[in-house]
């Protein structure tokens, strides 16, 4: 796995392949994130994991900077892996090389559950995404569908803009059934038996609506 920290070495060990997949993460790497660079290794030639916190998507301050981070135990588990071609950890001037403002705006009808509440967070990750797209000109991008909504909204998106084919891969959980994410490490134990909890109500919820229409 060979580590790009910056633009210029991004360019010079991409430059020779026109078959990349890309996963692009912002750290905390589990299981789920795992199962994104194992499908792009199965289709593509030459596999990418970026790892950016983004700051332009976060709309609390607070929460940016208590995002769970480490790149050290990050970059030992993708070594181990033996799957990653390349890991791009660029920093914020690499991503936002130009003061050029966003005009990303999100539309009325899809203003509904996280955007509706998170102002500003889907603008920040439609143009992170655009920016990443555009730097390393992937043939896949691999998404989890955990963030279903997110998934959609990019992949509307980034279809208008750039040829990359966008591939939905299905929720990894644990044996809670709670899906991997790197936001369960703020969870204690009460808050992580209550996401339990509700997890597994709604996947019985979902088997009975299903059984029902039989």
């Amino acid at each position: 796995m060979k580590i790009l920290l910056n633009n210029n070495s991004l360019f010079k060990a991409l430059r020779p392949f026109n078959d990349i997949g890309f996963v692009p993460t912002m750290g905390s790497i589990h299981e789920g994130h795992l199962s994104l660079v194992e499908r792009s290794n199965r289709t593509c030639k030459k596999t990418i994991v970026s790892i950016f916190v983004n700051p332009k998507q976060f709309n609390n301050k607070k929460d940016f900077k208590n995002y769970p981070t480490n790149i050290k135990e990050d970059i030992k588990i993708l070594k181990k892996n033996k799957k990653v071609d390349f890991l791009y950890i660029p920093k914020f001037k690499d991503i936002y090389n130009n003061n050029k403002k966003s005009n990303i705006k999100i539309t009325k009808k899809d203003k509904v559950l996280c955007a509706k509440y998170r102002e500003g967070h889907f603008e920040g990750v439609l143009d992170v995404m655009g920016r990443l797209t555009n730097l390393i000109n992937p043939k896949k991008i691999f998404m989890g569908k955990k963030d279903y909504q997110q998934y959609l909204l990019i992949k509307n998106y980034l279809n208008n803009k750039y040829k990359a084919t966008i591939i939905p891969c299905k929720t990894i959980r644990n044996k809670s059934k709670m899906a991997l994410s790197s936001r369960n490490n703020h969870l204690d134990l009460n808050g992580i038996k209550k996401a339990s909890f509700l997890s597994k109500s709604l996947i019985k919820l979902k088997r009975n609506l299903a059984n029902s229409k039989k």
